[in-house]
């Protein structure tokens, strides 16, 4: 049985864009809702271990809340996910400037990302598809980028996310779903239990670009590889914690099998994450407060985990990192899913 698809008005935005939020149902009785502002997971729900439907992302309830409240919740991000260093780059020995809006870096796409954009909808091959053209030069970028994101939501509780893109000149592109996750709906998630398929994750500098380090998880708290709580984790004190008050961080996904797990003992829900990116960047929302979520209930600080796929941060001005350089004839593809079932 293929997933529902129907929809609603969600707003008009500040600059008289009506947006519409797309609700998806599975026979296995998850629900989402996406919005085509941002591409956005609004809603993600899934059943417990009673049975009961609980809302495992923060989000917000009204389109202005999106526009004005900030922290990227459940968007698409690009054209570059994650930071680039002095907020320039090169390519082929030309210059590119872009906006410095995370100190003298440039985070998430710029001051107006694709997260701010009211996508195109259209469906294909069973799944609802968002899709835009980023012009040249929008936020500093070159070429035009024609950039398309899927989502489905299977049978099996899976939420399927695909992502393609093409250019018309060389330019730089590494796309993410920010979701944050907490498996309770609610409260921290020092109490989720995380397994990462990861042995080395990018060491960080006070200003969270990586160094260019890859350092071994082994005897640390960052190897999650036999699974441990994320709350036990972040009270080791680790110096690379310490910086962010938790983990933000990019993990060298293994590659092969499940890329990730999460566990709340609480709800008896468990999240399985692949995807054929090679990093996955893990935040423990180490500064969430004081904003308000669906419902009025206030975000807190560890209130969610988000694990974003991804080429690494900063990776063109790192040597061995995967590069973010898409060129013309080239098709960038890549898919991540996020699994869901519950134990008794």
């Amino acid at each position: 049985m293929a997933m529902t698809v129907t929809s609603r008005p969600f707003g008009v935005t500040a600059n008289g864009e009506a947006v519409t939020a797309y609700e998806l149902e599975s026979a296995g009785g998850a629900r989402a809702v996406i919005l085509d502002y941002g591409a956005t997971v609004q809603s993600l729900l899934v059943p417990d271990r009673r049975g009961e439907l609980v809302d495992v992302v923060l989000g917000y309830d009204t389109l202005g809340e999106y526009e004005s409240g900030g922290g990227y919740l459940g968007a698409t991000i690009g054209r570059v996910g994650n930071r680039i260093a002095g907020a320039r780059f090169s390519i082929y020995g030309r210059e590119y400037v872009l906006a410095k809006n995370d100190g003298d870096n440039h985070l998430h796409g710029g001051e107006r990302g694709f997260d701010k954009y009211v996508w195109s909808v259209g469906a294909s091959w069973g799944r609802l598809v968002f899709s835009r053209t980023s012009p040249d030069g929008e936020e500093g970028y070159p070429g035009d980028l024609a950039v398309s994101v899927g989502f489905e939501l299977t049978d099996d509780n899976s939420l399927v996310i695909t992502y393609s893109a093409e250019t018309d000149e060389p330019t730089l592109v590494n796309l993410t779903n920010h979701s944050y996750f907490n498996l309770n709906g609610g409260g921290d998630i020092l109490g989720h239990r995380l397994t990462l398929n990861a042995a080395r994750f990018c060491e960080a500098a006070a200003d969270c670009l990586p160094t260019g380090r890859l350092r071994d998880v082994e005897g640390s708290p960052f190897d999650f590889r036999g699974g441990r709580l994320i709350g036990e984790a972040i009270a080791e004190g680790h110096p690379q914690t310490q910086l962010f008050g938790g983990f933000d961080h990019n993990f060298v996904l293994n590659a092969g099998g499940t890329a990730a797990e999460l566990y709340s003992p609480q709800s008896g829900i468990a999240m399985a994450m692949r995807t054929t990116l090679p990093g996955v960047q893990l935040y423990t929302a180490n500064t969430m407060g004081p904003r308000r979520g669906k419902g009025g209930r206030a975000m807190c600080d560890h209130g969610a985990v988000c694990l974003e796929t991804q080429l690494f941060p900063d990776g063109l001005n790192h040597y061995g990192f995967p590069s973010p350089l898409l060129r013309p004839g080239e098709e960038l593809h890549t898919e991540t899913v996020y699994s869901f079932s519950a134990a008794e």
